[in-house]
């Protein structure tokens, strides 16, 4: 395992759109396993293989509650619920936080490490780190949707 380093806004590479995952192979798990070390390192919730220069779709997510440490690859989400403003950073902007609109739940759809495809229904933090994530494959920073930011010594 290694940690890998995470790319920051203005790296032009956060703003390409990420291709779909077709080899299913050690090369995969072993990027998987790397984005959980690095993800942990950071102290973060989620992260996208593009935020580590890896065009690839693959997002790891861990929001510290049981069930919820996910590798997902070729994430899809097919549904949306209701809406709530919600505060978010992103380990691609550091010491940048603000609210931001997101659904209350999500149904996503996507494969593990080996192919096999999953469905996930999510509220609350994990539906917002699935939406969270899945834009950066697309090439979005939250601080494209931010509604308010927020003074950073306020933020604990």
């Amino acid at each position: 395992m290694a940690i890998r380093n995470i790319r920051e806004e203005g790296d032009e590479i956060l703003r390409k759109k990420s291709r779909e995952v077709s080899v299913f192979d050690e090369k995969l798990s072993v990027l998987i396993d790397d984005m959980y070390d690095t993800m942990y390192q950071a102290n973060g919730v989620g992260l996208a293989a593009v935020q580590v220069g890896i065009l690839k779709r693959v997002v790891v997510v861990d929001t510290r509650e049981e069930g919820e440490k996910l590798e997902l690859v070729n994430p899809e989400i097919i549904s949306k619920q209701g809406s709530r403003e919600v505060l978010e950073g992103c380990l691609s902007v550091p010491g940048v936080h603000g609210y931001v609109v997101r659904p209350e739940k999500v149904t996503l759809k996507a494969q593990d490490r080996h192919g096999e495809w999953h469905e996930y229904s999510a509220e609350g933090l994990l539906a917002q780190a699935f939406c969270h994530e899945t834009e950066h494959l697309d090439g979005g920073l939250f601080v494209d949707k931010v509604t308010e930011y927020i003074d950073n010594e306020d933020y604990e």
